[in-house]
């Protein structure tokens, strides 16, 4: 079989692992920067250019798409597709991943617990916005931020007044939500591949630090998921579509909260804390597809 990582580098940790599992199940398998391809358009004949050379068609793809390239790197996925190649996370739902208001929304329907949220147009009514949320104290973050970028905390009314006038005046949208006291700066990484869960983390912030990203010092340790936290990661990544994913949950008096979730979420951390060989249970997902 051969198998195509999208990815900016070989040398990335997720990537790196993925070629060393592919190669260990006896598959080939390229990686190409999806900056460095170009598509021709035609009728019928999709094709795929890589550094000004065609493309042979795959028989699967494995999207390793950044935040900061998702408008072309979702076009190449779109051009696979059009190719007849599986890939792990389709276009359509690694667009909507992306789109954090989208994604809730559509977490929202599904009926998956998640923290109260509201979502304003450059609103200046902060007293009704807060209210929707339970807050203060709340979340003030922005729609495109990652790895904790762009995430505030709002300790009391005029502190929250004062970020949303800052994102107002920068015309940046956000987003805000309930603060969950009781998860104590934690939070769950589930890793979901296909209809199962894979590995599963707990991630503690560090002293003095809300947000308990590993890219912001947090510390991680391999947990044991609830039949509920199962069923709630399952079901957050089902209602988005993703075949490979990381589900972001809260633990909160009232059940487990999708945070977020991650259509290209890094090996590096949960196979650390977890011990699993997660590379390959994706490689096996794309071989039970095909």
């Amino acid at each position: 079989m051969k198998i195509n990582i999208l990815s900016r580098s070989s040398n990335i940790y997720s990537t790196a692992r993925m070629v060393e599992e592919i190669k260990a199940a006896g598959h080939e398998v390229k990686v190409i920067d999806p900056l460095r391809c170009d598509i021709k358009l035609e009728k019928q004949k999709p094709t795929v250019f890589y550094k000004g050379v065609r493309l042979d068609k795959p028989d699967a793809i494995i999207p390793r798409i950044g935040a900061s390239i998702t408008f072309y790197g979702t076009a190449i996925v779109r051009q696979f597709e059009a190719m007849k190649c599986f890939t792990t996370v389709s276009s359509h739902a690694l667009v909507r991943s992306r789109d954090k208001l989208q994604s809730l929304q559509r977490l929202s329907s599904s009926g998956v617990g998640m923290p109260k949220t509201a979502f304003t147009n450059f609103g200046k009514h902060t007293s009704a916005i807060l209210e929707m949320v339970d807050g203060p104290p709340c979340i003030i973050k922005v729609l495109e931020g990652t790895q904790g970028i762009g995430v505030n905390l709002a300790e009391n009314f005029e502190s929250a007044e004062t970020i949303l006038e800052v994102y107002n005046t920068l015309e940046s949208r956000v987003i805000v939500q309930e603060f969950i006291k009781e998860a104590g700066g934690a939070d769950l990484r589930v890793f979901v591949v296909g209809d199962k869960v894979v590995g599963a983390m707990k991630r503690q912030a560090q002293k003095g630090e809300f947000r308990s990203n590993l890219h912001r010092g947090g510390t991680a340790m391999k947990i044991k998921l609830s039949r509920e936290e199962e069923n709630t990661a399952i079901a957050a990544a089902k209602s988005l579509g993703l075949g490979v994913c990381g589900v972001d949950l809260l633990q909160s008096s009232r059940g487990p909260l999708v945070l977020e979730v991650n259509s290209s979420p890094g090996l590096e951390g949960i196979e650390a804390a977890t011990k699993y060989n997660i590379a390959r249970e994706i490689v096996r997902y794309i071989e039970n597809n095909i």
